[in-house]
């Protein structure tokens, strides 16, 4: 299989997606190949680490499982095998409650919980494309870390409807208190602890 950026034409799934090499990471949006960015920088990954190891110390004993990137999310449409699959995405975090989505590949099906670390050139692509991608998969929660502006924004579908609310920030020089989970009841993460230099 050619380099899909060099064929934007071109609709894959995750028959095609397997094959690619493995020292590249790619995601599928509705079946367009969209290249992940080089390495993540240090203060993405210190963040991720922050927000996974909190999150996997209180998941400890609890029926919910965490899985940090590279970790394939399939996002079918209806009932088509995995093979016929055209949106993978690798959330930087994912919480799954319901067991039977998880797969050897990765899982299969919309998570609990997402969370996205911006970096400049996947920033767009989370703030727009994954926000529409994950409120209509109704992902119950999805959480935008942001380390250039220092803040945190989680959108929650209003009232158990597909759409999403407006957001709700904490944001550095602004409101800086901890933010709680309405999906992992007890769960909350303060701004200054994740953000501690």
């Amino acid at each position: 299989m050619g380099n899909p950026a060099l064929a934007p034409e071109e609709r894959f799934n995750f028959r095609h997606y397997k094959t690619w090499p493995d020292s590249e990471r790619w995601e599928l949006l509705n079946g367009q190949a969209w290249a992940m960015s080089p390495a993540p920088s240090t203060q993405h990954q210190r963040l991720s680490r922050r927000m996974f190891g909190d999150l996997v110390v209180f998941l400890k004993g609890k029926h919910c499982e965490a899985f940090y990137a590279p970790f394939d999310v399939l996002l079918p449409e209806g009932d088509e095998t995995d093979d016929e699959v055209d949106t993978i995405v690798q959330p930087d975090i994912v919480v799954y409650c319901d067991s039977s989505k998880i797969r050897d590949y990765g899982a299969r099906g919309a998570p609990d919980l997402a969370v996205e670390i911006l970096s400049p050139s996947t920033a767009r692509k989370d703030l727009n494309e994954k926000l529409r991608l994950y409120e209509r998969n109704r992902v119950r929660e999805y959480w935008v870390i942001d380390p250039g502006n220092r803040s945190i924004l989680v959108f929650r579908p209003v009232q158990d409807a597909a759409a999403y609310d407006e957001g709700e920030l904490r944001e550095h020089g602004r409101d800086w208190t901890p933010l709680a989970s309405r999906v992992l009841e007890g769960f909350s993460v303060d701004p200054g602890e994740l953000f501690a230099e």
